[in-house]
């Protein structure tokens, strides 16, 4: 497409966005639920042809040679589409906000004020590698009652068609509007620019990707942006705490997927518990290929195990997100030097403490500064799915709109409602 094809199509896209979002707002319950419904049976019935289309973007990306953590982070697997099945499904069985009252409150005036859930609208979503975000966006979307145009990355391009197919066929099944969820079909960039200047039509822009992609549309959207910027997570092993607890959890928060935003990529352990710990965990990384940057004092202590890739920590390794079998290893003093850099150092994404004192715990979760924070597990919990959203469109770390997953209450919005009996303004 040329530049003037870009813009007429990107304003069609959201003229039938916008349309669509008005049919998706006063949509019962019922008929949103359906889609969902028959969206989760879609994706169990389509995995033969499901597979062929991401085997494509597979190939064409390892023949681009795209780094191993993006390969990871494209591929479809069952267990990845029975999750968004799974989502689908959860995502119907939950209560529907839109249209609930709340704090309806008497005024001495008479007249009776509160507020009512209702839908931002169009929300425009741009976003890299995963493909199941289609399915996690186009379903929360349905369920929020808001229209949305999805724009997921060049590498996936044949995956989300074959995704988008689903969505456009279980959307038809519920008789809802075919342009309830649209995918962006071209993949030439221009058209991000000219997605994310469309104030008439978008209500708000939710980029999910590289940081690079994120500064961008934070910096050049003319409309509103949830975003978050990084996932450099952290788990503290405090003093005390029971060894072999912390050591199954940094394991899993390291090793059980290196290229998620929510995988912990930052070790920090209390000097008290750093010679009973450090050996233990530094033993599994050893054994599943994960090289330790460590600070001088964690070193002394992990040059003992046998096989340990280490080497020593630069500042700049404090504030890296690796989405790789890396890791950062720092001995604090303590719970306050822990919590100092954390707040110093984090993306405010996800943190976690393991720790056996309540009152470490309690002050840990009070003045560390970010979206989700955990006490005896695993930063790999922080997902939409995992806290019973049903499914996420990202994880915010901004402070306004939403906060952490973004799932249906973070695309709604709240409008005053006024109830009166004749009532007048004196």
């Amino acid at each position: 497409m040329n530049a003037l094809n870009i813009a007429e199509y990107t304003h069609t896209l959201g003229l039938q966005a916008k349309a669509a979002s008005a049919l998706m707002a006063r949509t019962p319950a019922a008929i949103k639920n359906k889609a969902l419904r028959a969206l989760a049976r879609l994706l169990r019935d389509s995995g033969p042809a499901l597979a062929a289309a991401n085997a494509l973007d597979l190939e064409r990306a390892r023949a681009a040679g795209l780094p191993e953590p993006m390969v990871d982070r494209l591929k479809l697997s069952p267990q990845a589409l029975e999750t968004c099945a799974q989502g689908c499904e959860q995502l119907a069985a939950m209560p529907d906000i839109i249209g609930e009252l709340q704090g309806m409150q008497q005024q001495p005036s008479g007249i009776r004020v509160g507020r009512m859930r209702v839908p931002i609208g169009v929300f425009c979503m741009i976003y890299e590698s995963r493909p199941n975000v289609t399915i996690e966006a186009a379903s929360l979307s349905i369920k929020s009652g808001n229209a949305a145009i999805l724009r997921g990355g060049s590498e996936a391009i044949d995956s989300n068609r074959a995704l988008a197919l689903l969505v456009a066929q279980a959307l038809a099944e519920a008789g809802l509007p075919e342009h309830a969820v649209q995918l962006v079909q071209t993949t030439d960039r221009a058209a991000v620019g000219q997605l994310i200047a469309l104030p008439a039509y978008v209500d708000v822009i939710i980029p999910r990707g590289g940081k690079g992609l994120i500064e961008r549309i934070s910096v050049e959207a003319k409309v509103p942006v949830i975003k978050h910027l990084d996932g450099n997570c952290h788990t503290y092993v405090d003093d005390p705490c029971d060894i072999a607890m912390a050591v199954k959890i940094a394991d899993n928060a390291k090793t059980h997927k290196y290229s998620p935003c929510n995988a912990t990529e930052s070790l920090l352990v209390a000097r008290g518990v750093a010679q009973a710990f450090l050996p233990q965990i530094g033993a599994v990384y050893a054994a599943k290929g994960v090289q330790m940057r460590a600070c001088p004092q964690a070193l002394a202590i992990l040059r003992a195990v046998p096989g340990a890739d280490l080497a020593e920590a630069t500042e700049a390794d404090w504030g890296e997100e690796y989405l790789a079998p890396i890791i950062s290893v720092k001995v604090v003093a303590g719970l306050e030097e822990a919590i100092a850099h954390i707040n110093r150092w984090g993306s405010h994404h996800t943190d976690a403490i393991v720790t056996r004192d309540h009152l470490h715990a309690q002050q840990f979760l009070r003045d560390v500064d970010s979206a989700s924070c955990m006490v005896n597990a695993s930063t790999r919990f922080a997902d939409g799915f995992e806290y019973g959203l049903g499914a996420e469109i990202g994880i915010s770390t901004d402070k306004f709109h939403a906060r952490g997953p973004v799932g249906i209450e973070g695309l709604t919005s709240l409008k005053w409602v006024v109830l009166g009996e004749g009532d007048v303004r004196g």
